[in-house]
């Protein structure tokens, strides 16, 4: 069974067209062109949406024992290495009495 042909742009103009003159009982003499009016309001303020654009990278360089051991362990646990080092962060923040990535998130977003 072959393809129905592709429409071309001419073909939809064409249709276009016929459907507009139909919608019009005006004599097409009388036809102008309609002016839009855009609204020039300002635009809402957008976060960054990714975690790409909204973090800053920073490189780790792990002896490949440790680099196996997170490996394996998130593996084990079906979760990600950068999930896992997050955990080891909020750990550390937490010993040292600093406040939690949650709370840094929370305070940020203010």
């Amino acid at each position: 069974m072959s393809k129905p042909p592709k429409p071309s742009l001419a073909s939809i103009v064409a249709a276009s067209a016929k459907i507009a003159s139909a919608r019009s009982a005006a004599p097409k003499a009388s036809q102008s062109a309609e002016i839009v009016q855009l609204d020039t309001g300002t635009a809402p303020v957008r976060r960054p949406t990714t975690l790409k654009t909204r973090a800053k990278q920073m490189s780790v360089y792990l002896e490949p024992p440790v680099y196996d051991q997170l490996r394996d362990l998130a593996h084990a646990e079906r979760a990600k290495m950068h999930g896992l080092i997050l955990e080891a962060l909020d750990l550390l923040f937490r010993q040292r009495g600093s406040r939690s990535i949650d709370e840094l998130l929370a305070e940020n977003d203010r």
